[in-house]
């Protein structure tokens, strides 16, 4: 396998983040950037001391590029995916992996055809916080898991969505479908991620205080394979914006997280079926200490994808991990307009 993995990033929003990481990654180069705004492409290029190319098909065409970083709008994301696999280059996109199930699908299927990567890049995935409390789950530390809540109140302007490159992406449909697909998609992969299967889901969404095609609100019912429920609320309507909780109940505890940070861990001591009517068991505070973090976790998306191919260690979402999220919130949107629960894709 090669000593150096040598990148390219199309889009430099939230792309120029990862273009700074991959010149500060041992084992990894930044050859070229790729975006149609001379103000950032040209930027970058000084200040990162790489090419600045302005058309994608000419990044796809270099030598030079073993894997190619997407930033673009979500609607595009597994478009400009599936064209670097087919040009041979190794691809990561950014969150969400798609809005549309079938792009994620057609872009997993060209990645295993060709035996090339394709990952997501979800920031909490490369948490040890988050890790643990999966493990914690999976031992049983708060017992059965009966029901999920995950709140996100977050607060967007108009100029928000009139915004971005190109202009007003964010307020359609074609390149963005709201606050559970884009805001809303870091939680619902954790969600999921914690809790496993999805087995079907009621949704509800609209428009409320924004002039946009896509939804500034939307919610959902989700049953998962376990039997557990989980209730989703996604917003950019609430101001004060109230950040994100995930809270999980079992049969015997609770694990409350809100905006990254831990807030409850604790399960009942010893058996509370003794106790009178109106009785409480006692509580135990509970570590996550306790709870195992992968050995060598990754800082972030450059890290785990040198490693993938570099030394062929897995990363930390995959395309048939990433679609898992995106399969959760086009259920969402597919129950509201049908009008009925629907399965997850």
């Amino acid at each position: 396998m090669a000593d150096e993995v040598r990148f390219g990033i199309v889009g430099l929003g939230m792309g120029r983040d990862r273009a700074n990481k991959a010149t500060k990654t041992p084992g990894a180069r930044l050859v070229a950037v790729c975006d149609i705004l001379e103000e950032r492409g040209a930027k970058a290029a000084e200040e990162l001391g790489v090419e600045w190319i302005t058309e994608y098909d000419e990044m796809l065409a270099r030598e030079d590029i073993d894997a190619i970083g997407v930033y673009t709008p979500s609607g595009w994301h597994c478009d400009f995916a599936l064209r670097a696999l087919q040009a041979g280059k190794h691809a990561f996109t950014t969150k969400p992996m798609d809005i549309e199930v079938a792009k994620c699908d057609a872009a997993i299927a060209e990645a295993e055809k060709r035996g090339l990567l394709l990952a997501v890049d979800f920031d909490c995935r490369y948490d040890p916080m988050n890790h643990r409390v999966r493990a914690a789950l999976q031992q049983g530390a708060i017992g059965k898991v009966i029901l999920a809540d995950l709140r996100m109140k977050w607060y967007r302007s108009q100029g928000y969505y009139d915004g971005g490159s190109p202009p007003g992406w964010r307020s359609r449909r074609e390149t963005e479908r709201g606050s559970a697909a884009n805001q809303g998609v870091h939680y619902i992969d954790l969600l999921q991620w914690w809790l496993g299967p999805v087995k079907s889901v009621i949704g509800r969404y609209g428009t409320f205080t924004h002039e946009i095609e896509s939804e500034d609100a939307a919610g959902g019912i989700v049953e998962f394979a376990s039997g557990a429920w989980a209730v989703v609320l996604t917003t950019t309507c609430s101001f004060p914006g109230l950040g994100t909780t995930l809270e999980i109940t079992g049969d015997r505890g609770t694990v409350a997280w809100h905006d990254s940070n831990l807030k409850a861990f604790q399960a009942m001591k010893g058996d509370a079926s003794g106790l009178p009517e109106w009785g409480s068991p006692e509580a135990e505070d509970l570590s996550l200490d306790d709870f195992p973090v992968p050995e060598d976790l990754p800082p972030h998306i450059i890290v785990d994808m040198v490693r993938a191919i570099t030394e062929g260690q897995p990363v930390q979402c995959d395309g048939r991990e990433g679609r898992k999220s995106v399969a959760l919130f086009q259920a969402i949107y597919e129950s509201c307009e049908q009008g009925k629960a629907v399965s997850a894709p």
